[in-house]
């Protein structure tokens, strides 16, 4: 018999800008190898690495990466686990930041490259995320072949030592906690909303 862990897949997921690439490097710290080509460098939207894998943006036409991600931990923006086949296993940790936070986020680091938001309000764009947020958690629901961790970026900042410990029992309880603990950066916590 297959063991299912042959064909487990570790995803990070969640809105861009909330969180996923420290949850990319707190997994690899403790102990699962992440997939990213480096071609996105580090910049001072993200001093510490995107871990990003272009091949994820394609998944829908060209799924012949996911055997290589096998064991080890890949991100993906949230709209894009649809397009994951049902023929792997996939261990979501999902990253939840407060919607304000991130939409000041991406508009800083889209004004800092020049592009914007493409004109919706402050007020659309939070409507826009929710409601998307919304569909995908209640479809991650009905999921058989996921199993879903969801991961407060703010609690993380304010106290990592217990999200960490979750995230570990989550993930099979193998991982170095301290190691992942001592990757979050509370300095780099910008455009926080009370």
């Amino acid at each position: 018999m297959t063991n299912p862990l042959d064909k487990t897949i570790t995803v990070v997921s969640g809105l861009p800008r909330s969180g996923t690439s420290m949850m990319m490097r707190m997994l690899d710290v403790g102990g699962i190898d992440a997939v990213t080509d480096k071609i996105r460098e580090a910049d001072v939207d993200n001093p510490l690495g995107y871990y990003e894998f272009e091949p994820v943006k394609k998944t829908k036409d060209d799924a012949s990466w996911l055997p290589s991600a096998v064991g080890k931990s890949v991100k993906m923006v949230y709209l894009l686990l649809y397009d994951l086949p049902t023929d792997y296993h996939y261990r979501v940790v999902f990253m939840r930041r407060n919607l304000d936070e991130v939409i000041d986020s991406q508009n800083i680091m889209l004004e800092r490259r020049g592009k914007s938001q493409g004109g919706l309000s402050r007020d659309q764009l939070r409507a826009n995320f929710k409601s998307q947020l919304d569909k995908v958690y209640d479809w991650l629901d009905e999921q058989t072949h996921f199993d879903v961790h969801y991961v407060d970026y703010n609690e993380v900042l304010k106290d990592p030592e217990p999200v960490v410990a979750a995230v570990n029992v989550f993930l099979g309880g193998s991982l170095d906690e301290l190691g992942m603990a001592g990757v979050v950066k509370p300095d780099l916590y910008r455009n926080r909303h009370a």
